[in-house]
Parts: structure tokens; sequence; C-alpha cells
């Protein structure tokens, strides 16, 4: 199900980052990711090196919506975590309200304590993720406010 797309001012987009760096530090992972349930890319901190972010945030994505499937067959709401475990890297993912928390680790780290450090944060994330969302739209610090209808026609006489 689609959402109203989040839009974010620099102050929160630097708040959101500064709380995934913490993360980062404090579980020992490689790259921690904040992305909509719908795929799309909000914040990423850490060792990104040539991995395809927008690729790892569409399947993410969609790996939360097949397992909230089997979760519902099985009379669940969803699955409000999920954990992949390879033979040098890995993958932890918290569903946080619309968004998801994606943190990528290697032997530098452990499963639990990317768990313990991810619920850690995962309230503060969903606080602020909600300010977000509910914030009132101005439009005032649009670089296109100033932009009148009229301004637009004229483009096109």
């Amino acid at each position: 199900m689609a959402h109203t797309p989040i839009t974010l001012h620099e102050r929160q987009y630097h708040q959101l980052k500064a709380v995934l760096a913490r993360l980062r530090m404090d579980s020992s992972a490689r790259v921690v990711f904040l992305v909509d349930k719908d795929g799309q890319e909000i914040a990423v901190q850490g060792e990104i090196g040539n991995l395809d972010t927008t690729s790892l945030a569409s399947l993410a994505a969609g790996n939360v919506a097949a397992t909230g499937g089997m979760a519902e067959l099985i009379g669940e709401k969803e699955f409000p975590t999920l954990s992949h475990e390879g033979a040098h890297e890995s993958i932890h993912i918290s569903v946080i309200g619309r968004t998801l928390l994606i943190v990528v680790f290697d032997e530098r780290s452990s499963l639990g304590l990317v768990k313990l450090r991810s619920k850690q944060v995962s309230q503060q994330l969903s606080a602020m993720m909600e300010e977000i969302v509910n914030a009132p739209k101005d439009d005032s610090d649009s670089p296109f406010a100033e932009i009148t209808d009229e301004d637009i026609d004229s483009l096109f006489q």
C-alpha cells in the first residue's frame, strides 16, 4: 500500500543520519539503512562501497511484504524483525511503522548485538518519523513557493 511521500528537511535528515551512525558504531555494523516500506531510501550510514543501495532497499521492502503475507496466513499481523545470516555478511531488518531499519553486518558483530542495538533505537526512530510525517506541510521554504500559475502559463506562450 502506497503512502504519502516522506518529505525531510535537511535538519531532520541529519538527525536521522546521526541516529543511524550511532547504531552502526554501537552494533559494529558495516552499513545501516532507513527505507520506507515502498523501498525508497531515506538515509544511509556506513561502508557502502560498491553496494547497490537502491536494489537492496527495494529487495528488503519486497522481502518484508512477502513475509507479511506469510504472517497473515498463520494469523500474525506481520513479522517485526527478519534476519538473514550468510557465511560472511548478514542482514537484519526491523519494521518500524512505515519504515524499515536495515543493518548489514559481518564477523565483527553478531546477530544478538545487532538485534539489541536495533531495538534500542527503534522507538527513537519511530518517534522521529512520526514527527516528520505529521509535521504541518510548510511550502514557504520550497524553492517553488514563489512560482504562480501565471508564471508557469507564461512559459508556454
